[in-house]
C-alpha cells in the first residue's frame, strides 16, 4: 500500500483502520496485524501506529492485551437496574454464557466499613472472594464480594469453578430480593491490570453493590470493576426533576419511562474525557 499523506499521521492512520473495522474486515475479538506489520503496510513509524491504536482504544474500538497484541472490542452489552438479577441471570437472559474464575478466597475479620454495611461487629468473620467474570469466554470484569457471616457457611462449599452464587444460595433457601448500586469511574490497580489484561491506571467502570434478603438482612457487599466498552448500565427514573443531590442511590421498586444510559462517569480525571467521548460515540446518552 502507498505511504500515507502528510498531516496528523496517527489520526489519518486511525481513520483508515476505523474504516476497515466499520466495514467488518475485523470482527469483534479478532487480532489486528502487529505494530511493525502496520508500520510497513502504511509507510509510517511504529510510534505513529501505536498512537493511532491508542486513539482507537480511547474510543472503545480496540483493546491491548499485554504481550499479545491489539484486538477488536465487542459491542456494549446493556444491563438495567429496574429488576434485580445476578450477572449470570442477566447474561442468560441475553443469550450469553457467563463464566467465572476464582482468583482469591479467604475468611477474615470485618473491616469498619464492612461492619457498618453488613450490620455486624468489627472483627466478625467475613468470607471474601475475588473472581474474574466472562461473557462468552471474554473477560469483562473483576468481581469482589464480601459475604455476611450468616451467609458465609452456606458458601464455604461453593466450588471455585461454579458460576452463580445467587443460584447456589437460592438452592438452600436464601433469595435476594433487592439491592443498591453506586457507579463511578476508577483507575485499574496493578493487580486489576494483570487480571483484566489492560494497562495499569486504565479507566474502569466500578459498581458497588449492597444485596439484601427478603427479611432485610444484608447478604453481600460487592465491588465490580468492568472493562470499558463492555457494559452499559440502564436505570429507570420517573417524576419531576429535583435539584441535584450529592449522591444517587438505587432503591427497591424504582419504575419509570425515561431511560438513562449510564456510561463512565467523569468528574475529576481529565485523561478520561476521551473515554466518555467514546461512549457517547457508541450511542450512550446521559440525561441529567
Amino acid at each position: 500500500m502507498a505511504p500515507m499523506q502528510e498531516g496528523p499521521r496517527y489520526r489519518e492512520l486511525a481513520d483508515v483502520l476505523r474504516t476497515r473495522i466499520d466495514a467488518g474486515e475485523f470482527a469483534p475479538g479478532d487480532s489486528l496485524p502487529g505494530e511493525q506489520a502496520l508500520a510497513d503496510e502504511y509507510g509510517v513509524t511504529r510510534t505513529v501506529v501505536r498512537n493511532a491504536l491508542r486513539w482507537l482504544e480511547q474510543r472503545g474500538l480496540v483493546t491491548a492485551r499485554r504481550n499479545i497484541g491489539w484486538f477488536i472490542r465487542a459491542p456494549h452489552q446493556v444491563q438495567g437496574f429496574d429488576k434485580l438479577r445476578s450477572f449470570t441471570q442477566w447474561a442468560e437472559g441475553r443469550g450469553l454464557v457467563a463464566g467465572a474464575r476464582m482468583v482469591n478466597r479467604e475468611h477474615g475479620p470485618a473491616t469498619e466499613r464492612e461492619a457498618q454495611l453488613l450490620r455486624i461487629p468489627v472483627g466478625a468473620d467475613v468470607l471474601r472472594w475475588s473472581r474474574v467474570r466472562t461473557l462468552d469466554d471474554r473477560v469483562v470484569m473483576l468481581e469482589r464480594s464480601s459475604w455476611a457471616p450468616w451467609v458465609a457457611p452456606l458458601l464455604d462449599a461453593f466450588p471455585d469453578d461454579a458460576v452463580s452464587s445467587t443460584r447456589a444460595l437460592a438452592e438452600v433457601g436464601v433469595s435476594v430480593v433487592f439491592g443498591n448500586h453506586r457507579i463511578e469511574a476508577v483507575a485499574a490497580s496493578s493487580e486489576e491490570a494483570r487480571l483484566l489484561g489492560v494497562r495499569r491506571s486504565s479507566p474502569l467502570l466500578q459498581v458497588r453493590r449492597e444485596v439484601f434478603a427478603k427479611d432485610g438482612r444484608v447478604v453481600e457487599l460487592g465491588v465490580d470493576r468492568y472493562l470499558p466498552s463492555t457494559i452499559v448500565f440502564e436505570a429507570q427514573a420517573a417524576g419531576t426533576a429535583e435539584p441535584a443531590e450529592p449522591e444517587l442511590r438505587m432503591v427497591p421498586g424504582m419504575r419509570g419511562t425515561a431511560a438513562v444510559i449510564i456510561g463512565v462517569l467523569i468528574a475529576h480525571c481529565a485523561q478520561w474525557v476521551a473515554t466518555a467521548l467514546a461512549l457517547a460515540e457508541a450511542g450512550s446518552e446521559l440525561v441529567a
